[in-house]
């Protein structure tokens, strides 16, 4: 069944702009999103850029990496690991962020928002 909200793409940056594996920021009226593009595997995500556990804007200078098959990125505070694809927190499944959709097109990247 396909979804009845519509959603609104807003241009972020140029795709060529953002280095693979490493995160950006993005203002969205009171929201900061970090947007993550692994190029090589050609995906992208779009999580909360805040840390709950550390209550902190920053998980977009957070490391990118794979724990235990999940592509993650570890909070540069206090090191939880958060899935970037459903932004549930490994060491706290309790704690989860929201994830944004996000896309390629044409060489810009958009963010999703109902």
């Amino acid at each position: 069944m396909e979804s009845l909200v519509e959603t609104n793409w807003t241009e972020v940056c140029n795709a060529e702009d953002i280095i693979s594996h490493v995160g950006i920021c993005a203002q969205l009226g009171e929201k900061q999103v970090a947007i993550f593009y692994l190029k090589d595997e050609q995906q992208i995500y779009a999580i909360d850029n805040y840390d709950p556990v550390g209550e902190a804007n920053v998980l977009s200078r957070g490391i990118v990496g794979d724990l235990n098959g999940e592509v993650v990125v570890a909070s540069p505070l206090y090191k939880q690991h958060y899935n970037l694809a459903t932004g549930v927190c490994l060491e706290k499944s309790e704690v989860s962020l929201h994830c944004y959709p996000v896309r390629d097109r044409d060489g810009v990247i958009e963010l999703g928002l109902p």
